[in-house]
C-alpha cells in the first residue's frame, strides 16, 4: 500500500502544535474514503480564517493493559517534533466524550519508547500496536479541525475529525461541532462511533 506524505497536501506555513491541559475530549470522528475531496475541505477551512495550520507527520504506540482492559482505557505514546505525550484515553460504546489525560514526557531527554514500554510492561500489558498518521489541522479559538490518513496492522483509513478545545461542557461542545461540521458539509448522524484503535486494529478494544 503506497504511504502518503505530507506533500500529499498543499504546501502551507507550519506553525508549531501547542499542549493544552485537558481531561475531557469531546469529538466527532467521520470516517471519508481515500477519494474524498480533501481540497475543497481545506479551501472551507482556509475561508473561514484559522488561527494557526499544522501540518505534521506523526507516529503513536498504543498500549493496552490488563487494568485498562478492565478499567477501559489505553494507553497512547506519542514522540515527534512538537510533542511527547503518554496519554490515557477512555473507550466505550461511543468515542463522543471521553476522559484523555496527557502526561507531557518533554523532549529534554528524547525519545523515550523504551522507558514508556518497560514503565507498562509492570501493568500487565495484553496488547501494543503502531500506527502512523499524516495529519493536517485547522485550529480555530474553539475547534480543531483535522484531516488525517492512519496506518497500521496492514491497513489505510482517512478521517475527518471536529473537536472541541474551549469547553467541557457537553451540550455546548456540541453546538461548536454542530457548527463547523455544517461548515464543513457534514452530518452528525453520519459519524462513526469508533475508535482509532477500532477502525485500524479491529477487534482488539473488548466492546
Amino acid at each position: 500500500m503506497a504511504r502518503a506524505t505530507r506533500e500529499a497536501y498543499p504546501a502551507v506555513g507550519e506553525i508549531p502544535m501547542v499542549a493544552v491541559t485537558r481531561t475531557v475530549e469531546i469529538e466527532h470522528k467521520f470516517v471519508v474514503g481515500s477519494a474524498y475531496d480533501y481540497p475543497a475541505l481545506a479551501a472551507r477551512m482556509e475561508g473561514l480564517g484559522p488561527v494557526r495550520h499544522i501540518a505534521l507527520e506523526v507516529s503513536d504506540r498504543y498500549f493496552l493493559t490488563a487494568d485498562g482492559q478492565a478499567r477501559r482505557y489505553i494507553l497512547r505514546h506519542r514522540f515527534d517534533e512538537e510533542l511527547h505525550h503518554l496519554t490515557l484515553k477512555s473507550f466505550g460504546d461511543d468515542p463522543e466524550v471521553r476522559a484523555e489525560i496527557n502526561l507531557d514526557l518533554g523532549h529534554h531527554a528524547g525519545d523515550q519508547a523504551a522507558t514508556v514500554e518497560a514503565f507498562v510492561a509492570h501493568m500487565g500489558l495484553v496488547w501494543s500496536g503502531t500506527l502512523t498518521k499524516t495529519i493536517r489541522v485547522w485550529v480555530f479559538p474553539d475547534c480543531e479541525v483535522v484531516h488525517y490518513i492512519a496506518r497500521g496492522g496492514g491497513r489505510e483509513v482517512h478521517c475527518v475529525e471536529f473537536e472541541a478545545t474551549d469547553t467541557e461542557d457537553r451540550a455546548e461542545a456540541l453546538e461548536v461541532l454542530t457548527r463547523y461540521e455544517h461548515l464543513a458539509g457534514f452530518d452528525a448522524a453520519q459519524r462513526t462511533h469508533e475508535t482509532l484503535v477500532d477502525l485500524v486494529f479491529p477487534g482488539v478494544l473488548p466492546r
